[in-house]
C-alpha cells in the first residue's frame, strides 16, 4: 500500500521520502509558473505550502514548520493582487491581470534596512538558543545567522513576488545561493540539488520578468 512518508529512493546514504519528494515538485511547479507569469501558481504554493508543514512538523524543524502558515498568508496575499490590480497597475495584455513593476531606490533601501536589522535581531535570539538560553531544551543552530537571513530574504522575496516586483527574482537568487552553502554545510544531498534547480528558474525568470517590465505586462 502506498505510504506518502516511505522512503522513495536514497540518495548519497540519505533517504527522500515520497512526502519530501511532492513537495519539491510542488515548488519547483509552482516557482516555474510564476516565472512565466501564470496566476495558476498561487493553486500550487497553497499545496506547497501544505506539504512543507508536514513535512518539517515531521521532521521537528518547527521554526520552518511556523513559517509555512505565514508564506500561506502571503501566497493568498499575492492570489489578491495578482489578480485584483488597482487603477493604472493594469497589465496592457490583461486588464484583470496585475502589471510587473519594479521597486523605487528609496524601498530598495528601505527593504535592505529591514531585512539588516531583522535578520541580526533573529540571529542573536538563535545564536542563543540551546548555548545561553534553554539549555537542554533546544538543540544549538549550527548556522544561527545564515539561517537568520536566509529567513528573512525568503519573507521578503515572497512579499515581492505577491506585489509582482521584479526585483523579487534577485533576492530569490540570494536565497537560493544562501540555502545551497546551508544545505551544504549540514551534509545533506537532495537539497542543494534543489536549490540550484530553484536558481536556474530564478535566472531565466529574471530575465523573463525584465521583459513583462519593459512591455507593461
Amino acid at each position: 500500500m502506498f505510504d506518502i512518508d516511505n522512503i522513495a529512493f536514497t540518495l548519497g546514504g540519505t533517504g527522500v521520502s515520497w512526502l519530501e519528494l511532492l513537495s519539491v515538485a510542488a515548488g519547483l511547479t509552482c516557482v516555474v509558473l510564476a516565472g512565466r507569469n501564470k496566476k495558476s501558481n498561487f493553486w500550487i504554493g497553497y499545496l506547497y505550502n501544505i506539504l512543507l508543514f508536514i513535512l518539517f512538523l515531521q521532521k521537528h524543524l518547527y521554526s520552518a514548520m511556523l513559517l509555512q502558515p505565514i508564506a500561506f498568508g502571503i501566497n493568498f496575499f499575492g492570489h489578491w493582487r495578482w489578480t485584483h490590480p488597482r487603477a493604472g497597475e493594469e497589465s496592457a495584455k490583461d486588464s484583470k491581470a496585475l502589471k510587473v513593476t519594479q521597486l523605487t531606490m528609496k524601498e530598495r533601501c528601505w527593504a535592505i534596512t529591514i531585512v539588516v536589522i531583522a535578520g541580526a535581531v533573529w540571529g542573536f535570539v538563535l545564536s542563543k538558543l540551546g548555548t545561553a538560553w534553554f539549555v537542554g531544551t533546544f538543540e544549538p543552530d549550527p548556522q544561527p545567522w545564515l539561517d537568520s537571513f536566509v529567513l528573512m530574504l525568503t519573507l521578503l522575496a515572497q512579499f515581492l513576488s505577491a506585489q509582482k516586483k521584479w526585483d523579487c527574482w534577485v533576492v530569490w537568487l540570494m536565497v537560493n545561493l544562501a540555502n545551497i552553502t546551508l544545505y551544504l554545510s549540514a551534509g545533506l544531498v537532495f537539497m542543494p540539488i534543489v536549490s540550484a534547480l530553484y536558481l536556474i528558474n530564478g535566472i531565466w525568470s529574471l530575465w523573463t520578468w525584465f521583459h513583462l517590465y519593459k512591455n507593461n505586462n
